[in-house]
């Protein structure tokens, strides 16, 4: 039985990582820009780092299990997050929000997330605390999410946002152009709300659908809600600086989806061997615990996970360097008979 973190551990930790987050989102706000490649690289070079010397840190004050499950969880939840910087590629595209102000509109966002996110793990903790079946709820959730998020799409969170935004419309005064990245504005004498405000709420809306499927991914390898909160947002900490890093590179990468499906897939069958071994539902097995449901253990669920994205990331940039030399091949050849037709003409 593993021994809980050190109290002044977790609130040392939590008043270190709210610290960062305000800092990031005062510079956020400060230096409105358009971050070159080698400032992005940094950024995600820097939060990747900060996750890591943590992980040491728990690794000495906690012991090996609680830092693998922190790695475990952080990666789990860095990929899940690749999802939510396409949803806000999309977003951003769909609302013609101008780049130099796409930082502080991100970070917004990030912060919903994290909010939206924080009320779900404690929930989630205290589902899991007072009802052991939820996991076998959670294990069906996911193994839903897996299917959708393989062969479906983004639709849904559109539809519902697209709702939204319309009775914002027809109820608020929103003027069309945007004023910098001011919520209100003055147009004739008469203030009314920008854009910004229905790109907060687009960003919102798909935010907490998104934790709805990460929290209970999460909760399947730790149920701790320090370490889920703490992967959390060491994943959201990178994100906006990856959203610039990556840029129309994340449309692109086509296999990811079956990567991150994977790994929801992979949790969801882990929560019901979990349920299955923990058992208290009367009408399975009488209540009493299934002896062959074995438990996965951290490191194989770290394996997989970090498997899952090489696999996923791999054969997408195959993809696309196969898909550029294709077509730069059928360029060539409209080319060469471009180059025979005007011959054959001047014969």
């Amino acid at each position: 039985m593993e021994l809980p973190l050190p109290l002044a551990f977790e609130i040392t930790s939590i008043a270190v990582l709210t610290a960062i987050i305000v800092i990031d989102l005062i510079l956020a706000y400060r230096r409105p820009h358009v971050p070159s490649t080698r400032e992005s690289s940094l950024w995600v070079g820097f939060y990747v780092g900060l996750a890591l010397i943590f992980a040491v840190i728990m690794f000495f004050v906690g012991g090996s299990e609680h830092a693998g499950q922190f790695i475990a969880g952080w990666l789990t939840e860095y990929s899940l997050s690749v999802d939510n910087l396409f949803v806000f590629v999309i977003i951003m595209a769909r609302f013609k929000v101008p780049r130099k102000y796409q930082q502080e509109v991100l970070m917004v966002g990030i912060i919903l997330a994290l909010i939206f996110r924080g009320i779900f793990i404690l929930l989630g903790a205290q589902l899991i605390e007072t009802f052991s079946w939820i996991f076998y709820l959670f294990g069906a959730f996911l193994l839903y999410t897996a299917i959708n998020q393989a062969f479906g799409n983004h639709d849904d969170e559109m539809e519902s946002e697209s709702r939204l935004i319309k009775f914002l419309r027809r109820h608020v005064a929103i003027t069309d152009d945007y004023d910098g990245a001011k919520i209100r504005t003055v147009v004739d004498g008469r203030k009314v709300l920008t854009p910004i405000v229905i790109v907060f709420v687009a960003l919102g809306t798909t935010d907490l659908v998104f934790a709805l499927d990460s929290i209970p991914a999460i909760f399947g390898i730790t149920q701790s809600a320090f370490i889920v909160f703490c992967a959390n947002v060491f994943a959201l900490m990178g994100l906006r600086q990856l959203y610039f890093l990556l840029g129309d590179l994340i449309d692109r990468l086509v296999y990811l989806k079956y990567g991150i499906a994977f790994i929801l897939a992979f949790i969801g069958v882990k929560l019901f061997f979990h349920a299955l071994h923990e058992n208290e539902v009367f009408f399975i097995n009488g209540g009493e615990h299934v002896e062959w449901a074995p438990e996965i253990s951290t490191l194989t669920s770290l394996a997989v996970i970090v498997l899952s994205m090489a696999v996923a990331v791999v054969a997408s940039l195959v993809k696309i360097r196969s898909d550029a030399k294709r077509s730069a091949a059928a360029d060539a050849n409209a080319t060469l008979d471009r180059t025979v037709d005007d011959r054959e003409l001047r014969d």
